[in-house]
């Protein structure tokens, strides 16, 4: 299956400047924290398909629900957040003019990888990556993920 191209900067996007847009200080620095590249490897398998209209590619999906997890939304409310949020969209890799992935998506997303056995792997990596960052990360039913300093090793 094709897979959808996104993250190009919009017109207003490269009018305003990339930072002026939905900026957001700890999606920005878990952004700048993580190497997304070993993420990609771990769902690679899971762009590829049947024919039809183009897929969403796995990692903006698996992003969706990091922020779902970080913010404690459901479904439907990610899909709106995403629609509406711009530092959403930033994060996970949208440009203003794209169109977000709907709650049916994400729930199928989630249990393909709940189903591959990859949800765990995927949010053990990103822990792993943080703490080895010297940051924990906060997740639940939250204002505002949180990114806490870890206590340094003796």
């Amino acid at each position: 299956m094709a897979v959808k191209r996104t993250g190009q900067m919009s017109f207003v996007e490269a009018f305003l400047g990339n930072k002026a847009v939905g900026s957001s200080g700890i999606l920005d620095r878990i952004g700048s924290l993580v190497k997304w590249y070993r993420f990609e490897k771990l769902l690679g398998g899971l762009n590829h398909g049947g024919p039809g209209h183009p897929g969403w590619p796995a990692l903006v999906l698996y992003k969706a629900l990091l922020l779902q997890s970080l913010y404690g939304l459901s479904d439907r409310e990610l899909e709106e957040a995403l629609a509406d949020r711009l530092s959403f969209r930033r994060f996970v890799g949208l440009a203003l003019d794209e169109t977000v992935p709907d709650h049916t998506v994400l729930n199928r997303f989630r249990n393909l990888l709940i189903e591959k056995g990859l949800l765990d792997r995927l949010f053990g990596e990103l822990d792993r990556q943080l703490e080895k960052a010297g940051v924990m990360l906060k997740r639940g039913a939250m204002l505002d993920a949180t990114l806490i300093e870890a206590a340094s090793a003796p």
